[in-house]
């Protein structure tokens, strides 16, 4: 009994080409990708916004700003405690759209080491 391969199949070295040609080319427009969302910024906020924290793609926490109202000695765990909400509230968003966009981009293909 003979195999059978895939109507239009072409097999052999120009297949494995175009292949690596593809890979190279979605590690590309991954690289792009990964820089735009390394520029974009993210604001997390907690305690009705009397905390905001703001987060570059990169994962680096670039402001925080805290109204004036809220600061109180006697308070300084509660500030603290707000500050990490807001902290975390903002990663958790650019790390939630960066794996969106990647997911996105490799539609679904689960290729390991290049995310």
């Amino acid at each position: 009994m003979k195999a059978r391969l895939p109507k239009g199949y072409n097999g052999g070295a120009g297949s494995l080409q175009k292949l690596a040609l593809q890979a190279q080319k979605m590690q590309e427009e991954m690289n792009v990708l990964n820089s735009e969302l390394e520029e974009k910024e993210y604001i997390g906020t907690s305690g009705g916004e009397a905390v905001k924290v703001t987060v570059c793609g990169n994962m680096e926490v670039k402001n925080i700003e805290i109204k004036s109202e809220i600061v109180n000695k006697d308070e300084l765990e509660m500030l603290s405690d707000l500050i990490i909400v807001a902290t975390n509230e903002a990663l958790r968003s650019a790390i939630k759209e960066k794996n969106e966009k990647m997911e996105k981009l490799s539609a679904g293909i689960n290729m390991p080491g290049l995310f």
